[in-house]
């Protein structure tokens, strides 16, 4: 049996990949990562220094990274209840390719940034035709 691609197989063997691809690679999860690479942080100091995130969000984001192994939370008995997350061993050798993904963004940002300036120019020149005929 051919899958739609036209190999037998490979959409059965990238489940398991894009699966956790979308954990790691959704940006709330790299910037919580990025943040933990610095050290032990507590829920509101990653709140305060991850703009835009709401407090939801940010905890979907790190349970689910606890769930997969990557981030480790630690609860102190005290009044107020203190909580700290930690990147786990297997959270810190995501590091090495997030730094090297945005390493590669920052690089290359003036050519992305030229080459979506060209492409909707481009579209912009093509849908013009069909805007005057309106």
């Amino acid at each position: 049996m051919r899958d739609e691609g036209g190999h037998a197989g490979v959409a059965a063997s990238c489940r398991p990949i894009t699966d956790i691809l979308t954990r790691v690679g959704d940006k709330w999860s790299v910037m919580v990562v990025i943040l933990l690479g610095n050290g032990t942080k507590r829920f509101n100091e990653m709140r305060r220094l991850i703009g835009g995130i709401s407090q939801r969000m940010l905890t979907l984001t790190l349970r689910g990274l606890e769930r997969d192994g990557l981030v480790t939370r630690t609860v102190f008995p005290t009044v107020p209840p203190r909580v700290d997350y930690t990147l786990t061993d297997l959270g810190r050798s995501l590091l090495i390719p997030i730094s090297a993904l945005g390493a590669w963004a920052h690089g290359h940002r003036d050519a992305i940034d030229a080459a979506r300036l060209a492409f909707d120019a481009r579209a912009d020149a093509n849908a013009a035709p069909d805007r005057q005929a309106s």
